[in-house]
This record gives structure tokens, C-alpha cells and sequence, in this order.
């Protein structure tokens, strides 16, 4: 797993995964360069053998209180890996370093498998939003995470296996 800064150089494969993930809904080319560009955005890859297979997208401004997630998505063939965890990971602590104390989030509700990956890290559901996502009328659930608890709990993470593998 190898896991970097996204750059304008990676929109078509990030593009690629974006349609295939998010058939119906997906963002256009030229918003996502967009997002791939500006200062308060944060992009990562996920490269195996030179390809891209996943990405994740943060929205954070530097001092603020709060962080977005934007988007998380792999290949179909790759999800099940732990990526997803690890770009997830990689932008809260991204978040963090920004000075975020909190990170919101919308997840499909037709879509269980991420949202368990949210709650697992220690989101919680604070609202929906009925037909948020569209032509297909899914609802949104609007999700938190305290981050200054996520970190804190990291670093816990973090000190257990260094025990178990010392």
C-alpha cells in the first residue's frame, strides 16, 4: 500500500474510480481538478504497481474548528483491503495537523459498508437528509467524529501494538 499527495496528473485515474464508484452521482472532471488544486483541499492516492486504486479527498482550512471528508473510493476489486481505513486514517490525521477538532462527513445510506468504516473510527450519526443523493433519491447520514477523542485514542492504538510487537 502506498499511499500519497494526489496531483493533477492522477484525475483520470482518480476520474476512472470516481464513475465506476458513483455511477449515478459522480463528481465532474472539473470540479475534481478543482479539488485536486486548491489550498484548502487535501487529495490523496492509493498506488499499488504504479496505478491508482483508490483515493480520498479532505476539505480543511488551516485554524479551522471543523474538517469535511469529500470522498473516499477504491476499485471494486480492491475494496475489503483495510485501503479505505488507511486513506481514511491518513486524512484525520492530515485533519488534525490542520488544527480540525471535529470532521463531518455524508455517507450514502443504501451504502453499509462505509458507514460501518466511519463508526468503527468513532463517527456518529447526528442527521439525515432524505434524497440528498440524486437522480436516486438516497438518503444522507450526516455523520461527526470528535477528533481530539480520535486522536487520543490513535495514540493508544499506536502503544498497544508496539507492546505486542516489542
Amino acid at each position: 500500500m502506498s499511499i500519497r499527495l494526489a496531483t493533477p496528473g492522477d484525475l483520470d485515474a482518480i476520474m476512472a474510480i470516481e464513475n465506476a464508484s458513483f455511477p449515478t452521482d459522480a463528481w465532474s472532471a472539473e470540479s475534481m481538478a478543482a479539488e485536486l488544486v486548491t489550498e484548502y483541499s487535501h487529495y490523496l492516492v492509493d498506488e499499488e504497481d504504479g496505478q491508482v486504486i483508490g483515493y480520498a479527498g479532505l476539505r480543511s482550512i488551516r485554524g479551522n474548528a471543523d474538517a469535511d471528508i469529500q470522498t473516499i473510493a477504491l476499485l471494486d476489486a480492491r475494496r475489503g483491503e483495510g485501503r479505505g481505513r488507511a486513506l481514511l486514517r491518513t486524512l484525520l490525521a492530515e485533519a488534525s495537523a490542520r488544527g480540525a477538532r471535529e470532521v463531518f462527513l455524508e455517507v450514502r445510506a443504501d451504502n453499509p459498508g462505509a458507514e460501518g468504516l466511519y463508526i468503527s473510527e468513532g463517527f456518529e450519526e447526528l442527521a439525515r437528509r432524505p434524497r440528498y443523493y440524486q437522480p436516486d433519491g438516497v438518503d444522507a447520514i450526516v455523520m461527526k467524529l470528535d477528533l481530539r477523542r480520535w486522536v487520543r485514542d490513535a495514540e493508544v492504538r499506536n502503544a498497544a501494538t508496539k507492546e505486542a510487537t516489542a
